[in-house]
C-alpha cells in the first residue's frame, strides 16, 4: 500500500485539512482485499484494482509514518474533454493579423497536410506532456487525421490513431480516442483537397476501420460524428450505432458557427440538434461540443436527452464563435465539461473561470456558478464525458489520479486554504500545479515531468518539425 498525506484536499463539495489517501500501488500483482482497520465510512466497498484508491481519511493532522507528503491542494486528476493535438502548432501563429473561423481553418488544413505517424507521435507527446504539467490525467482526442494526405490508407490503417495512443501512452495521461467520421464537405459534397486524408468514404468502411483499434487500461475507443455539415444525415445512424454496441462515448461538433446553423436548414430544413436527434444520436452516451448557437427547442432537445455539452471557452473566445448558453443547458439537464480544442492554451482552471466569467460579461451579473460546480465539470463531469464515470474524484475505489496545486505561489498565496476550491478557480494557473498522479504513478514531480523533463524544448522540436513540414 502506498500512502500520501495531502496538506489540503478538495473533496468534491468542500476543502478538508489533513488527508491521507491509500493507494492500491499500481505494480501490484491484483486486486488488494480491503483492510478491516481503515475505520468506518473510508473503505472501498470491494476488492481494489491496483492504481485505485484504498481509503481516504480525514483529519490527519500530519503525516503518518512513510507517507508521501503533498503540500498544497490536492484535486481529483482534471479531465480535458475536447482535444485536437495538433492544433497545438498553430498557437501564436493563427494569432497574426485577423480573420474569422473559416479563415482559421485553412491555415489549420496547412498544418494537418504535414503530419505523419512519427511527427504525429512527436508532437502528441508532448502535447500531452504539457495537459500533465497542467493537472490533465485524462483527454478526449477528437481524433480526424486518418489517412496520407492524398486520402490513400497507410499500410496499417490506423497508424495516426495508433500514434496518439502510444504518445498518450509515453505521456502517463489516460486517453478516450474520440475515432471522428469525417466524410464530406458539407451536406453530401465530396471532401475537397485539404479533407481527404480525413475520409473513409462512407461510414460503414470508417465504422470497419475503427473496429480494428484496441483500447487498454489507459485508453478507451470511443467514437465521433465531426458535425452535421460532415457526416450525410443518412449515415449518422451507423456512428451513433456503433458507439451504442460498445457502450462508448460519442462525441460531436455542434452548432459551433451560425453558419453551419444555416447551412443544415438549408439543406435539411431541420437545425443540426434537430437532425443530430432525427437520427438517434443525442442521449446520455453523447457530449455535444460548443453548442453556441441554440435555438429555445435545441436547448430543451440536448437537455431532456441527457447529452451532454463540452465547453471550450478559451477556443471559443480565440476563434470569435460567441458564448454558448451553459446555464440553459445545465439547468435543461446537460452535464458540462470542459476541453481546451485548438489549445491556444492549454489551461483547465483558465477554462473553468471563463465559464463563469464569459456569462458576467454577457448577462452583467455575477456568480452562475459556485467554484465546486466548476470543478466538477474539470473533474467527475469531464471523465464521465471521456467514459470513465468512476473518475474524477477523491473517493476509496476511484482511480489515483490526484492533481496537487501550489497554495503559495504569487497567484495562490493569501487566502485561506478552506478557499482552496476559489483559489484554484479564480487566481490560480496551470504553472501552479506541482504534481501529478495517473493510476498511482507519479507523471509530474516538483513541477517537472519526469518521462519527458525537456518538455518545453520537445514542443519546440515537434512544432518546428510541422511547421517546417506546413509549409510545402
Amino acid at each position: 500500500m502506498n500512502t500520501y498525506w495531502l496538506e489540503h484536499a478538495w473533496l468534491g463539495d468542500r476543502v478538508e485539512n489533513g488527508v491521507v489517501v491509500d493507494l492500491v500501488p499500481p505494480d501490484a500483482p491484483g486486486p488488494v482485499p480491503v483492510d478491516e482497520e481503515l475505520g468506518d465510512g473510508t473503505r472501498a466497498p470491494g476488492p481494489v484494482p491496483p492504481g485505485h484508491l484504498l481509503a481516504v481519511r480525514t483529519g490527519v493532522p500530519a503525516p503518518p509514518p512513510g507517507a508521501v507528503r503533498l503540500p498544497g491542494l490536492t484535486l481529483p486528476g482534471l479531465a480535458n474533454a475536447h482535444s485536437h493535438a495538433f492544433h497545438r502548432a498553430l498557437r501564436a501563429t493563427v494569432q497574426v493579423g485577423s480573420g474569422t473561423f473559416w479563415t482559421w481553418r485553412e491555415t489549420m488544413y496547412r498544418f494537418a497536410a504535414a503530419l505523419t505517424p512519427d511527427s504525429y507521435h512527436a508532437l502528441a507527446r508532448a502535447v500531452y506532456a504539457e495537459m500533465a504539467l497542467a493537472g490533465i490525467t485524462a483527454v478526449g482526442e477528437f481524433h480526424y487525421l486518418h489517412h496520407q494526405p492524398d486520402g490513400r490508407p497507410y499500410d496499417n490503417p490506423n497508424a495516426m490513431g495508433e500514434a496518439l495512443i502510444a504518445a498518450a501512452a509515453d505521456a502517463g495521461i489516460r486517453l478516450t480516442l474520440l475515432d471522428t467520421a469525417y466524410l464530406s464537405s458539407g451536406f453530401g459534397a465530396a471532401p475537397d483537397r485539404h479533407q481527404r486524408r480525413f475520409s473513409d468514404s462512407t461510414a460503414d468502411a470508417w465504422a470497419e476501420r475503427v473496429s480494428l483499434l484496441r483500447g487498454d487500461s489507459h485508453t478507451l475507443i470511443g467514437a465521433a460524428v465531426h458535425s452535421v455539415r460532415a457526416v450525410p444525415a443518412g449515415q449518422l445512424a451507423t456512428v451513433a450505432d456503433f458507439a451504442r454496441h460498445r457502450d462508448a462515448p460519442l462525441h460531436v461538433h455542434l452548432s459551433e458557427q451560425r453558419a453551419e446553423n444555416e447551412a443544415c436548414l438549408a439543406a435539411t430544413g431541420r437545425t443540426p440538434t434537430q437532425l443530430l436527434a432525427d437520427h438517434g444520436v443525442l442521449g446520455p452516451r453523447t457530449t455535444g461540443v460548443h453548442n453556441t448557437h441554440l435555438t429555445d427547442e435545441d436547448i430543451t432537445l440536448i437537455g431532456t436527452s441527457g447529452t451532454g455539452t463540452c465547453m471550450c471557452p478559451t477556443t471559443e473566445r480565440d476563434l470569435a464563435d460567441g458564448i454558448g448558453p451553459a446555464p440553459r443547458l445545465q439547468r435543461a439537464g446537460s452535464p458540462l465539461s470542459l476541453g481546451s480544442d485548438s489549445h491556444a492554451v492549454i489551461d483547465l482552471f483558465e477554462e473553468t473561470r471563463a465559464l463563469e466569467l464569459n456569462e458576467r460579461l454577457r448577462t452583467r451579473t455575477r456568480g452562475h456558478w459556485t467554484a465546486a460546480a466548476l470543478l466538477r465539470a474539470a473533474t467527475a463531469d469531464g471523465h464521465a464525458a471521456l467514459g470513465r464515470p468512476e473518475a474524477g474524484t477523491l473517493a476509496p475505489g476511484a482511480p489515483a489520479d490526484l492533481t496537487t496545486l501550489a497554495l503559495d505561489t504569487v497567484r495562490t498565496a493569501g487566502a485561506p486554504p478552506l478557499l482552496g476550491a476559489e483559489t484554484a478557480v479564480f487566481a490560480a494557473s496551470a504553472a501552479d500545479v506541482t504534481h501529478v498522479l495517473v493510476g498511482g504513478r507519479v507523471i509530474v514531480r516538483d513541477g517537472v515531468h519526469v518521462r519527458l523533463p525537456g518538455t518545453g524544448r520537445a514542443l519546440a522540436e515537434a512544432v518546428a518539425a510541422v511547421r517546417d513540414g506546413g509549409g510545402r
